[in-house]
This record gives C-alpha cells, structure tokens and sequence, in this order.
C-alpha cells in the first residue's frame, strides 16, 4: 500500500503545532485580564463621566458592572465555545 506524502500518516507528531497551542493558551492567558480590567476602565469612565455631567453618584459603579458583563460576555464568545 503506498501512503501520499501530502496526508501526513507515518510522520512524527509536528513540534510546531505544540509550540503554536503554547503560544494561543498564553495569548489567552492575558487577554482574558484584559479584556476584563480595560471593560470595566472604559464603561466605569464613562459611567464617572455622566456622573460628573449630570451630578448623580449611581453611574459609576452601573458602568463598571456593564464593562464587566460586557467583557465576560465577549471572553464566552471568543473563547468559550
């Protein structure tokens, strides 16, 4: 039985994709954080900044709970299916 060269059977398992797992799990690793620290910087500012503008003191910590469900929510998306 002759085997194709182009379909991989009888080879060693490929190094790089190893090296390529390692690098998206550590991609992943710190954009997990990110994502969740710069959601509840960027939707906590603005909720800071209606605060300011319209004198109440309850859009600051709604912003940052809308940052932190938006982000949790865009972490499921990309990485949780």
């Amino acid at each position: 039985m002759v085997r194709s060269a182009m379909s991989g059977e009888g080879r060693p398992p490929d190094r790089h994709s190893d090296e390529t797992d390692h690098r998206a799990f550590t991609g992943a690793v710190w954009s997990i954080p990110s994502y969740i620290i710069s959601g509840m910087a960027v939707y906590g500012g603005v909720g800071w900044l209606l605060d300011r503008w319209l004198g109440t003191s309850a859009l600051f910590p709604i912003g940052i709970l809308v940052g932190l469900g938006l982000a949790l929510y865009l972490i499921y998306h990309r990485y949780g299916r």
